[in-house]
């Protein structure tokens, strides 16, 4: 069964523009620092779900394009990486604290921002727009994602 995922990406690290010149237009998902958005993708997202592809810490925050989800998860090798803006010295090898999976990007959208997703009613119970709500990784329902890729593929 399908199921539904918002994904923020900062615009600077991975935009969709990005994800779309990717080969197969797919990119690995890294840098999630959160257990509970680690655990959405090891334990809840399948290949094919749907990924409403979200730019966040931007000017512009919003939904920027659909995407899918294209791999199962592996450990995320920036972990590792004492470069990366992401390592952590607590992880090894052995035994990888954090998990990344692939992603392919399906189209750019209009930009969908806060104040249009804040203004349907119909969308305030989406996790995104509850207060305190800073995953990067949140589930839909698919109300939310008929909804919203509907209004999205309208444009």
């Amino acid at each position: 069964m399908t199921q539904y995922w918002l994904m923020k990406s900062e615009p600077d690290e991975c935009s969709i523009d990005d994800a779309l010149a990717a080969p197969r237009a797919t990119v690995p998902w890294t840098g999630v620092r959160n257990y509970q958005a680690r655990n959405f993708m090891r334990d809840g997202m399948r290949i094919g779900d749907g990924v409403l592809f979200y730019h966040s810490s931007c000017p512009q925050p919003g939904i920027a394009g659909i995407a899918q989800v294209a791999s199962t998860t592996r450990p995320d090798p920036t972990q590792f990486d004492p470069q990366s803006p992401y390592f952590d010295p607590k992880s090894k090898p052995e035994a990888p604290r954090w998990l990344l999976l692939d992603v392919k990007a399906l189209r750019k959208t209009r930009l969908l921002g806060l104040p249009e997703l804040r203004a349907n009613p119909a969308l305030a119970e989406m996790t995104l727009l509850q207060r305190g709500s800073r995953l990067s990784i949140t589930p839909l329902s698919e109300a939310h994602w008929q909804l919203i890729s509907g209004e999205l593929l309208k444009s």
